[in-house]
């Protein structure tokens, strides 16, 4: 669906629900991570993108303190409501608990507001593919709040309001990266990001005749219920035992010479390995940079295959339905690389593939997945989009 069929959509059910006063729209993307996985929480480098398929909201502030919100994705929830005197997580509040979090979040960062707002949103990213719809969702409320209360925050402190949104209200342990790549986006770039710093370079992420192909598994990901915060925890272990010897703060400080030269000091191979991937990843995420400046994408997408093959292996973050979408795209013709992206267990793949063979590669990838799993992949071609923003009239 496209965005101009989007937005209106939502405009119909905002009038529909709430009448026709000033209305503002406003679009939050989703972001795919071409390379650098599971490295943000260890210090490390990312590679993202915020892509087309995203979160498009509807809002108007009304005179109470009252905050009406509804999901065009959630019909059966219908509108949730609360005031601005009850920012408590609770589970009848539903996806309401991400406006509760962001706008309690301001409060403690000493905004104030004196009105509440109705809003409608709709988002198409797939719950639970990998695609971030929780920080699309995150930075549309944080981006809908600075306009409407006039806040003039810069981007990055919605960001880190974002962030602080999941791992503090929601309750997910999760880096920066996604709310960085949904904040930051640029049309045609990727952004290299120093989660150990936040320093970042747009990159352009020129393609030619390639395109990314996203391959959603269909198997939701619940990350909150997943092993990411196991697998957080055993590199926190990994370091902690490299600290006895290494003046580091975090994995991605470590060349892989030095790694290898201190892994011993690990003495537990689980968490060998766990930590060789942090490391080992963050080296190919600057060389996936240094591929895509030179137009060298034969090379991106050897390193985009050994970025899988290390997080099915060292890391073990994939299962049968992912390893099936990466492992069968690698094998296909016109296709450079192929990977997991996002945290695992479930989600997404994405793949470099020739733009000529891109029906002929969903055919095919297609029919050895549902052959191999028992149902449908869904496939959707990645177009690099614009950060969450208001959209002016045209858009």
């Amino acid at each position: 669906m496209n965005q101009k069929v989007m937005k209106a959509e939502v405009t119909e059910k905002f009038i529909e629900l709430f009448g026709n006063d000033n209305l503002a729209n406003y679009f939050s993307p989703g972001r795919i991570n071409l390379i650098g996985e599971h490295t943000d929480y260890n210090g490390g480098y990312v590679f993202p993108a915020a892509i087309s398929i995203g979160t498009y909201g509807v809002a108007v502030p009304r005179a109470d303190n009252l905050v009406r919100v509804y999901s065009l994705n959630f019909e059966a929830v219908g509108i949730i409501e609360f005031t601005l005197d009850e920012l408590i997580y609770s589970t009848e509040s539903h996806w309401g608990n991400y406006v509760k979090g962001y706008l309690l979040k301001l409060i403690e960062a000493g905004h104030q507001f004196s009105h509440g707002f109705e809003l409608v949103i709709e988002g198409t990213i797939p719950n639970g593919s990998g695609l971030s719809s929780s920080a699309s969702l995150e930075l549309l409320i944080g981006t809908i709040a600075n306009d409407l209360y006039h806040l003039n925050l810069d981007r990055l402190t919605l960001v880190k309001l974002g962030q602080k949104v999941e791992n503090e209200f929601i309750g997910v342990n999760s880096g920066i990266m996604d709310q960085f790549a949904i904040g930051f986006g640029e049309h045609g770039k990727a952004i290299l990001l120093d989660t150990n710093t936040l320093n970042y370079e747009m990159v352009p992420a020129e393609f030619g005749d390639y395109k990314i192909v996203i391959m959603n598994t269909n198997k939701r990901r619940e990350l909150a219920d997943s092993k990411y915060n196991e697998r957080r925890a055993e590199c926190e272990e990994a370091l902690k035992r490299l600290q006895k010897k290494l003046d580091i703060n975090a994995l991605g400080e470590l060349s892989e010479a030095e790694f290898e030269a201190n892994r011993e000091l690990i003495g537990e191979v689980i968490l060998e390995k766990r930590a060789k991937h942090a490391v080992y990843e963050n080296g190919r995420t600057l060389k996936a940079k240094t591929a895509l400046v030179a137009g060298d994408l034969v090379n991106f997408g050897r390193l985009l295959n050994a970025s899988h093959q290390s997080l099915k292996e060292d890391y073990e973050v994939t299962g049968l339905e992912l390893d099936t979408l990466a492992e069968t795209a690698q094998k296909q013709v016109g296709v450079l690389g192929a990977r997991m992206t996002g945290a695992g267990f479930g989600g997404c793949a994405i793949a470099l593939v020739k733009a000529n063979e891109i029906e002929h590669f969903i055919e095919s990838v297609g029919a050895v997945y549902k052959n191999k799993i028992g149902y449908s992949a869904a496939f959707y071609v990645a177009t690099i989009a614009e950060h969450a923003h208001k959209l002016v009239n045209q858009e």
